[in-house]
């Protein structure tokens, strides 16, 4: 697989969530209720992020257990962490940032990938590494949609998913950005819905969120 076709074959797979859950996972037995309760309420791309000892195993019962869920592995930092994502089954990876030693093991690999970028530079290198689809990030601490339509003034055909202060209240602003393929975000599955088990209360969330923002 080409890096252009990784990159179209992301780019699918963000356009058609319109907005990918970031999903911090503290005990292994929520994982799959949760991917359970996400799929039912239309949401069926899901970022598991590598922020808990139990990530990596959550990702793995998500991916064995919930097929209708397309599950990537957030929170990425080093070339081992893309490799596991790999190994465990994960449709795509995504940082927060970039080291050129990440941009290069990801270059190399056949792993869909969006590398996290916050200014013109970290853009500039993630595009020499063949990374055109990228994660805008913090999205609303880095400047907003204000600096994302500055970034995209010399680099016009950038593709982006932001993450970071994104919500219910603004979620539809940057979906309605040209360059923006898909929002992240973890409004829609809110910690304490997660640590109680309120399923249902997080499928009605997504529900509602997908009936808005998705085009009609």
């Amino acid at each position: 697989m080409t890096a252009a076709s990784r990159q179209e074959k992301l780019a699918a797979i963000f356009k058609s969530a319109t907005v990918i859950p970031v999903l911090t996972i503290e005990k292994v037995e929520d994982a799959v209720p949760l991917a359970r309760a996400l799929v039912a309420g239309g949401v069926r791309v899901l970022e598991v992020t590598l922020r808990t000892a139990v990530a990596a195993e959550a990702a793995k019962a998500m991916i064995a257990e919930v097929p209708d869920a397309v599950v990537g592995i957030g929170t990425i930092l080093n070339g081992d962490d893309l490799a596991r994502a790999k190994d465990l089954g994960a449709k795509f990876g995504i940082s927060p940032g970039a080291t050129p030693e990440l941009l290069k093991a990801a270059a190399a690999g056949d792993l869909p990938f969006a590398p996290g970028i916050a200014t013109a530079s970290e853009l500039m290198q993630a595009l020499a590494h063949g990374f055109d689809l990228v994660k805008f990030f913090p999205a609303e601490q880095a400047g907003g949609i204000k600096a994302l339509r500055a970034l995209a003034g010399p680099f016009p055909h950038i593709r982006v998913c932001p993450t970071g202060g994104i919500g219910e209240a603004n979620a539809a602003a940057w979906l309605g950005d040209p360059n923006v393929v898909a929002v992240g975000g973890s409004w829609i599955c809110p910690a304490a819905d997660i640590k109680s088990g309120n399923w249902a209360g997080i499928t009605a969330m997504c529900q509602r969120t997908m009936k808005l923002l998705k085009p009609a």
